[in-house]
């Protein structure tokens, strides 16, 4: 089943709440064995398919998840703190955060556009602002953008808010707490912080929740798992870092605490290598997340500029040794910082 089939069969149901949208990221994406796969989409224009209920993303999730979790309820949060690789301080990513998150930046929004190009080679752009203020908008042109922030549109959810927060806090100091808050922004079922009778008991509810969404929309609804542990549970761990931190770069890449802020967390993961290229005669450096914190069906690399650490594109590459690989996909961002009352008249 993949996304469009998905948002067919959804298409009368009102839009989430915001406690349902956090359940609905705690329900069908954290509570599963398989990580799900970092590929951004916007919650209102465009999708092309994908493999597997896995890789369905945030927005077929909480309109999904809507149905099934009006009256549940949220994991409990973390009691402590997600362990951390240590950093080094001749990282790369370390030292390109300290000059971001001292560096001035003009105008009160983030703008950043992703132009995403299908597995037929079609190419399709989507535009997002975010302002320093918390507030998130949509638009698949600078017109549909400038008719959001008009009518005062705002797509924030209290995930976003979350991710922010988190990278903000990693940006000013605290990377360990900032850890646990980003990998725990769309909920805890997999226990962080949590006694192992309590851990067990969060994964099971979310797993149950997730089954009561499979079977509201037609589907089978797998047989519970016991929670993971060792390596899996690591891994798991480690997608949902890499998964929600990415996630706010690509909402707030022209924020400086946001930028800052998650290329510090991506320096705290062991199974993140960082490597050096060159993209149109500029220096970038590429961060690789391997298969296995993304399911492993393929890895993913996101590239940056090596001078302010701007996202430049993200790519998934499919594992040549997996029975179900990922697609190619690519996206290129293009980003700037703006003021909100020009994008408003559509001055971008």
């Amino acid at each position: 089943m993949d996304e469009m089939d998905l948002m067919k069969k959804l298409s009368d149901v009102p839009s989430p709440s915001p406690e349902a949208y956090d359940r609905a990221r705690t329900a069908l994406q954290t509570a599963m064995t398989e990580p799900a796969n970092t590929v951004v989409r916007p919650r209102r224009w465009f999708s092309w398919p994908k493999a597997s209920i896995a890789a369905v993303g945030a927005a077929a999730v909480a309109a999904a998840v809507v149905m099934a979790t009006t009256g549940g309820s949220t994991p409990a949060e973390p009691t402590g703190s997600v362990d951390a690789a240590p950093q080094v301080v001749e990282s790369p990513l370390v030292k390109l955060a300290s000059a971001v998150r001292g560096a001035p930046q003009a105008g009160d929004s983030s703008l950043i556009i992703n132009t995403k190009i299908a597995p037929d080679k079609s190419r399709h752009e989507y535009y997002t602002v975010y302002t320093d203020t918390g507030q998130v908008f949509r638009g698949d042109s600078a017109k549909t953008l400038a008719a959001s922030v008009t009518k005062n549109d705002d797509d924030a959810q209290p995930f976003d808010r979350k991710l922010m927060a988190a990278a903000r806090l990693a940006a000013n100091g605290d990377v360990e707490k900032a850890r646990t808050e980003m990998i725990t922004a769309s909920g805890n079922a997999l226990g962080i912080g949590m006694s192992p009778a309590d851990a067990d008991k969060a994964w099971a509810a979310a797993q149950a929740e997730r089954a009561e969404v499979l079977r509201k929309i037609g589907q089978e609804a797998p047989a519970p798992k016991p929670r993971p542990t060792g390596k899996a549970l690591e891994n798991l761990i480690d997608n949902h870092l890499w998964s929600n931190a990415t996630s706010a770069l690509f909402v707030g890449a022209h924020n400086a605490e946001v930028r800052a802020g998650v290329l510090k967390l991506l320096a705290t993961m062991k199974e993140v290598t960082v490597g050096e290229t060159e993209v149109n005669g500029q220096r970038a450096l590429t961060l690789s997340a391997n298969a296995a914190i993304l399911g492993g069906d393929g890895s993913q690399i996101l590239t940056v500029s090596a001078d302010n650490g701007l996202p430049i594109s993200s790519e998934v590459v499919p594992a040549k040794d997996s029975a179900t690989p990922s697609e190619h996909t690519k996206v290129d961002f293009r980003s700037s910082r703006v003021n909100l009352a020009d994008v408003a008249v559509g001055k971008i």
